[in-house]
């Protein structure tokens, strides 16, 4: 498969911060939506895209909280929306489309990570269903206001999408649920997602980027115990960093999200994998986890995938 996973030489790297990558770049005037941006790297995400001009939407499970955490920071307005239920992702989409507005920026960082057996929906499992289905539904229904926009679509996905790729014949875990491989499906996802979303956007004007931010602990580690960080190496026993060399600040892992939306050196491109602040190389064969697994990219998956997708939610922008 030919591919247009290369480095471009960005200048920029893995010490790089979203504010880094903004410098010169003025947001003014411009609309972004970004999800889970009140939290992590989220809230980071919304605070160096405020900084520089943009007004910044907010959709958020825990409204209460996010308006704590988003306090002081001009730009910002929030709504309500849970990724893991359609007709609330249909609410604030409703209520988004009658105020007229187009959107520049989507940046889809919300998530959950290796979360116990949850069901959501119809039985769908969550790491699945919010991860991924709940942003395709997002922006398929924000679709006029997207492409009015000519706006660019910025999928956060993981390394964790080496752990898997999609389940064909059992994408929601029916048996032997694994927390990570189910991680690593919903991530892989997410990749695919940008694939074909760029594929068929392109032509409006909208590109689609997915990337892996870096690892950074931030509250998405909630569902883990404090000893499988430990049995991980990522913190002792008394919840300190152990490694803090190979892991990366909230400023620093908003920082390839921020140049996905943002970055002039994009102009042109889409439907890639990105990580350090430029595009990724394919994966090496030796299965160390950097750059982008082939089944990720693959684009009759990211077809198939985008297929099943509207199956289930019952969302298709581009039907008919």
């Amino acid at each position: 498969m030919t591919t247009a996973q290369h480095k471009i030489g960005s200048g920029f790297g893995a010490k790089s911060t979203a504010d880094d990558v903004l410098k010169g770049i003025d947001l003014t005037g411009r609309l972004a939506v970004v999800t889970g941006g009140y939290s992590g790297i989220g809230l980071e995400t919304t605070r160096a895209l405020t900084k520089a001009g943009a007004r910044v939407v907010v959709p958020a499970r825990r409204p209460d909280t996010a308006r704590e955490a988003v306090a002081g920071i001009d730009g910002v307005e929030l709504d309500e929306m849970d990724l893991g239920d359609l007709e609330s992702v249909r609410g604030f989409a409703d209520r988004f489309l009658a105020s007229g507005r187009t959107v520049d920026l989507v940046i889809d960082s919300a998530g959950i990570m290796a979360c116990p057996e949850t069901r959501v929906g119809p039985g769908w499992e969550a790491q699945f269903a919010t991860n991924h289905l709940g942003h395709f539904a997002l922006v398929n229904r924000l679709w006029p206001a997207i492409a009015a926009g000519g706006a660019r679509v910025v999928s956060v996905s993981s390394t964790g999408h080496h752990a898997s790729g999609i389940r064909w014949d059992d994408v929601h875990w029916s048996h032997d649920y694994d927390k990570w491989e189910a991680y690593g499906q919903a991530k892989t996802a997410n990749v695919l997602f940008a694939v074909h979303l760029d594929r068929l956007g392109a032509g409006h004007g909208v590109r689609a980027f997915a990337l892996h931010p870096g690892g950074i602990l931030t509250p998405l580690q909630r569902h883990l115990a404090t000893e499988e960080m430990v049995e991980r190496g990522w913190i002792d026993e008394d919840g300190n960093m152990l490694h803090p060399e190979l892991f990366k600040t909230p400023e620093q892992g908003a920082a390839t999200q921020v140049w996905a939306a943002t970055s002039p050196q994009l102009d042109g491109l889409g439907g890639v994998y990105l990580e350090d602040c430029d595009i990724a190389e394919p994966a090496p064969a030796d299965g160390e986890r950097v750059g982008v697994k082939e089944w990720a990219i693959d684009p009759e998956q990211a077809a198939r995938l985008w297929k099943l997708s509207a199956d289930l939610t019952g969302v298709d922008a581009f039907a008919g």
